[in-house]
């Protein structure tokens, strides 16, 4: 694989998981004003994006499970690094939901 073509696949990752980072962060404030349907709907969103950027992720995973050698630049672990922490937040962003609809 050539570093053009891990720099594009980066790049998606960074694009999809920064689009569902913005929508989790939607969602809370639909949280914060009590409008749980919308917030629910925008995490489900979210995952959408985050989906494509964890297909992208699976086929570099794929390519080097393949022999394909892969050479990490500073660029794919900045796109993991968006791609783990944005998973994570939605899965808080879950948890949070389901506590505002207890609590309210």
């Amino acid at each position: 694989m050539n570093t053009e073509e891990l720099q594009l696949a980066a790049f998606e990752i960074i694009l999809n998981s920064g689009n569902a980072r913005s929508i989790v962060h939607e969602a809370f404030e639909d949280m914060r004003e009590g409008n749980y349907e919308a917030a629910a709907e925008k995490l489900a969103a979210a995952n959408e994006d985050l989906l494509k950027a964890h297909q992208a992720q699976t086929h570099l995973l794929q390519e080097y499970a393949g022999g394909t050698e892969i050479k990490i630049e500073i660029i794919m672990v900045h796109a993991q690094d968006h791609l783990m922490t944005t998973m994570t937040l939605r899965e808080v962003a879950l948890e949070m939901l389901e506590l505002y609809k207890k609590v309210n």
